[in-house]
């Protein structure tokens, strides 16, 4: 029997996928469940797996062609025999079922691109690497972790070959070489170009400042941190207090948490908060659901999963839909200030920068106090300036002083 193989239910705002890879070639055997082929969206890299064990009998669709929603990619024959070794009495080969076959040789677990490309380069046997990822599943980190610990100690010097047999060396390349090459635009980087051109083209971003001190927060955070990870099982970061902070700024201007559709304005009363996450494809924006309702640690363990999702491409699109408001820490690679860009159709976006120390003025004395610059950009076309500044203080203050986060002040 032909069973279809077809490009999973794309979300409405994903119009069509590009055929990344193919896992599997024709008259191969598959095990069902197993990842044949990746496809990439404008949000996502989604991995395709067989329905059915079988034999890929018939492929449909290119590397690098474009397929639309629940479009026929391949055909599978589950009832197809594939060649597989099997050691009988003489020691040769049989032909065994392709279902079989394909489950013998499949595994148990299923890599996502990420670790595949990183086993496939360095030679390693996947089932030798501890996975802790969900359920077990092999994770980029492992790998990363395993290569760490398993570096090779540095070779004893090679003996000399006799003259005969040596290879003459290949020319270094010319000092100041100038080469240049053209790769193509993945869908995830032409996305993002298109809704940054889009949001400078349609929006009247303006950006204003503001200076937070950060010592209250690390203060808490040093007193707290071994018992709250002892407590929650996660660690206790600094984005919990910043997304804890703009949802009572949000609440109190709800002009920062609307959007502007046509002639209306679209007012949200909840708070879905994304938070820009760099990875191996480009930053992504996973986004957290109904803050207002989420505790610290419930914040801390949403952003780690997304983080590690993120780093192994096992990002859904699902995930990155939708959002509110959305959080940009520059700082975690060492930017002082920056002017973030709307990530549309949102009205305003939190840019967070690097922690330092330097010299304030507290009580009439000069101090030396971990800062940190905040910036807000926003659509002055449904936000005015006072509410942007104000809105800014609200998150300074609540960072300044936490207990207003819990009494809500």
């Amino acid at each position: 029997m032909l069973v279809d193989v077809k490009v999973p239910v794309l979300a409405e705002s994903i119009p069509d996928a590009t055929l990344l890879d193919w896992k599997k070639g024709p008259g191969e055997a598959v095990a069902r469940d197993e990842i044949i082929l990746e496809l990439e969206t404008d949000k996502v890299v989604l991995e395709v797996p067989a329905p059915q064990a079988g034999v890929l009998s018939e492929v449909l669709k290119n590397t690098g062609d474009i397929a639309l929603s629940e479009e026929v990619l391949a055909r599978i024959d589950t009832e197809a025999a594939a060649t597989a070794t099997a050691k009988g009495g003489d020691g040769g080969a049989q032909a065994v079922p392709a279902a079989q076959a394909a489950d013998e040789a499949a595994g148990s677990d299923t890599l996502s691109p990420a670790v595949q490309r990183l086993v496939a380069e360095h030679d390693l046997d996947a089932s030798a690497i501890t996975g802790t990822g969900k359920g077990g599943r092999l994770i980029k980190g492992d790998v990363l972790a395993y290569l760490d610990a398993h570096k090779p100690s540095p070779a004893a010097p090679a003996a000399k070959m006799p003259a005969t047999a040596a290879k003459p060396a290949t020319p270094p390349a010319p000092s100041g070489a100038r080469g240049e090459r053209r790769e193509s635009m993945s869908r995830l980087r032409m996305r993002i170009a298109e809704r940054l051109v889009e949001a400078q083209h349609t929006a009247a971003i303006l950006t204003t400042f503001n200076e937070v001190d950060m010592q209250p927060v690390m203060a808490l955070r040093k007193r707290y941190k071994e018992q709250f990870e002892k407590t929650h099982g996660v660690r206790l970061g600094f984005m919990s207090f910043f997304a804890k902070a703009a949802v009572q700024a949000l609440e109190r201007f709800p002009a920062v948490n609307a959007y502007i559709e046509g002639n209306e304005i679209v007012y949200h009363d909840y708070q879905d908060i994304g938070v820009a996450v760099g990875s191996p494809r480009g930053l992504v924006v996973p986004v957290l659901r109904n803050v207002a309702q989420m505790s610290f640690a419930d914040i801390e363990a949403a952003i780690a999963e997304f983080g590690a999702k993120a780093g192994d491409g096992t990002l859904t699109v699902e995930e990155m839909s939708g959002g509110t408001f959305t959080i940009s820490n520059g700082g975690v690679f060492g930017s002082m200030l920056s002017t973030p860009i709307l990530n549309p159709p949102q009205s305003a976006i939190l840019g967070m920068h690097k922690t330092q120390e330097r010299p304030v003025v507290v009580d009439g004395e000069i101090v030396v106090r971990p800062m940190m610059y905040l910036a807000l950009s926003y659509d002055h076309r449904i936000v005015d300036g006072r509410e942007a500044v104000l809105f800014l203080v609200t998150i300074k203050e609540a960072i300044e002083d936490p207990a207003r986060l819990l009494l809500g002040v």
